[in-house]
């Protein structure tokens, strides 16, 4: 059998992993409180095979938080909860990230802090309703972010990052898409602002690079990676009206700034259609760094990838959901365990950590 260029090592920033799978992060809903557990840490054990794990999104403050039993990283003890996570990755060989993320406008008061509105980057009223301990409810208009509190918002991040590295993370991973906070700031549809953090595309992405720029005096810009997701429908159908000028910006930017990677969701990620085709590989080339793709990868789409050169890594998610021994069924040509889609939020093991590995079928 051809040795699969997934299996190959990859130099990504300080680190040299021993293959180019990412585990891809995924909001998995199941730290009550919303403070890692010993399930957490049981589940990212069990997938320390790939040669990078991304955390599951992590709020960087209660102001952060988009709905309840999602990890945060502001308080002693989620940071405690997370070192035990990294303890279990660590003790066999893998490296982890942290993945940064604050929700923005796609949260509600009753998870808010003093049953505040929401930030956003400006006050429109978003589509849909979000999870919340009282059911899911319709989302609220949020409160445009001021320009002067970006210092403080500022501050957070950077604050997250710190902890982050106090609980053991190899690095971070900056959230600006999905439709979260950063990504609202980078479009158009939800950014109408007049300010130095709207209007043009650059403008526009101020905020993001404003944040990198904070987690990296903490980590160093070469343990930072930014995720981007520029047509993905992901919450409510944010978009742009030219992503393709959004993502070569972005691109551009980040260059400069020279962090450890760009993580980038090609095309949609949900059954809603992408909302514009455009050339990713014609932009890959514009970061002068590893570049990690994601969306649907299969292996053989991932080893084309890797041969043509669009992505120096490739991501999985749900093919890490249902196979946590992932790394050794592509090694060995093995058939793949079968996604449960009713247990991926669900709050216990079930869909977590009772998908059997392939040692697991061969003893029963």
């Amino acid at each position: 059998m051809e040795t699969l260029r997934l299996l190959s090592p990859v130099q990504l920033g300080p680190y040299l992993l021993p293959n180019r799978i990412v585990m891809s992060p995924m909001t998995r809903n199941r730290s009550p409180g919303e403070v890692p557990n010993a399930l957490n840490a049981e589940y990212y054990a069990q997938r320390a095979s790939a040669g990078l794990i991304i955390s599951e999104s992590t709020a960087i403050s209660r102001e952060g938080l988009g709905w309840p039993n999602t990890p945060g990283i502001f308080t002693d003890e989620q940071m405690d909860g997370w070192r035990h996570v990294t303890d279990g990755v660590h003790a066999r060989g893998a490296r982890m990230f942290m993945q940064l993320w604050h929700c923005g406008r796609n949260s509600h008061p009753l998870t808010q802090p003093d049953g505040q509105l929401p930030i956003g980057p400006s006050a429109i009223q978003p589509t849909g309703t979000v999870r919340t301990h009282e059911g899911r409810l319709p989302l609220h208009v949020p409160r445009e972010l001021p320009a002067a509190e970006v210092p403080r918002l500022l501050g957070d991040y950077k604050a997250a990052a710190q902890r982050a590295m106090d609980a053991g993370f190899d690095g971070v991973e900056v959230h600006a898409g999905n439709g979260y906070l950063l990504d609202q700031f980078l479009k158009d549809s939800s950014n109408r602002r007049q300010d130095a953090y709207g209007g043009d595309v650059l403008k526009r992405c101020r905020l993001l690079l404003e944040v990198v720029g904070a987690v990296s005096d903490v980590w160093g810009p070469q343990r930072v990676g930014v995720r981007v997701s520029p047509t993905s429908p992901t919450n409510y159908r944010l978009s742009d009206s030219n992503p393709q000028l959004l993502l070569d910006t972005v691109l551009r930017e980040l260059s400069k700034s020279r962090v450890c990677y760009v993580a980038v969701v090609e095309g949609s990620s949900n059954a809603m259609p992408a909302t514009h085709q455009i050339d990713y590989a014609q932009a890959r080339h514009l970061f002068d760094g590893p570049y990690i793709a994601n969306n649907a990868f299969t292996l053989a789409s991932a080893e084309s990838a890797l041969s043509q050169g669009r992505a120096e890594l490739i991501s999985f998610g749900r093919l890490f959901i249902a196979n946590p021994d992932l790394v050794q069924r592509f090694a060995n040509g093995a058939p793949l365990n079968r996604l449960n889609e009713e247990t991926i939020y669900t709050p216990d093991h079930r869909g977590y950590t009772d998908y059997p590995s392939l040692d697991k079928l061969a003893a029963a």
